[in-house]
């Protein structure tokens, strides 16, 4: 059975850093390209990073660019999603998604919460 458990999330002070976990069980971790998205209270969820299969290449949205790392472990089945110079904005439930030819997984998320 598919399993994806996140921790991590909580709250941070602007400027602070937070790094999530996502880890994975019940599919070969390693077939399957990673993201973390997000969703605001009253937005639509969005793409916040993605990272391939092995690591090599890695996207990120325009906003997060040079402040957001996402990495993944192919050995502990996880992916992270560090989080440098939050801001205010940043605020919202953070998802990590599983995505391969043999399936399209989400976690339940997780509340991170950026203010003073």
């Amino acid at each position: 059975q598919e399993q994806f458990v996140e921790s991590g999330g909580g709250l941070v002070q602007p400027g602070g850093s937070l790094r999530l976990s996502c880890a994975a069980s019940g599919i070969t971790f390693s077939s399957y390209v990673m993201s973390w998205y997000r969703q605001a209270p009253g937005k639509e969820r969005e793409l916040v990073a993605g990272i391939s299969t092995t690591g090599d290449n890695t996207n990120y949205a325009s906003s997060v660019k040079g402040r957001f790392t996402i990495s993944r472990d192919n050995t502990k089945n996880t992916v992270y999603l560090q989080m440098n110079s939050p801001k205010p904005e940043d605020t919202a439930v953070y998802y990590c998604r599983a995505l391969g030819s043999r399936g399209d997984w989400w976690g339940q998320g997780i509340q991170v919460t950026v203010s003073t």
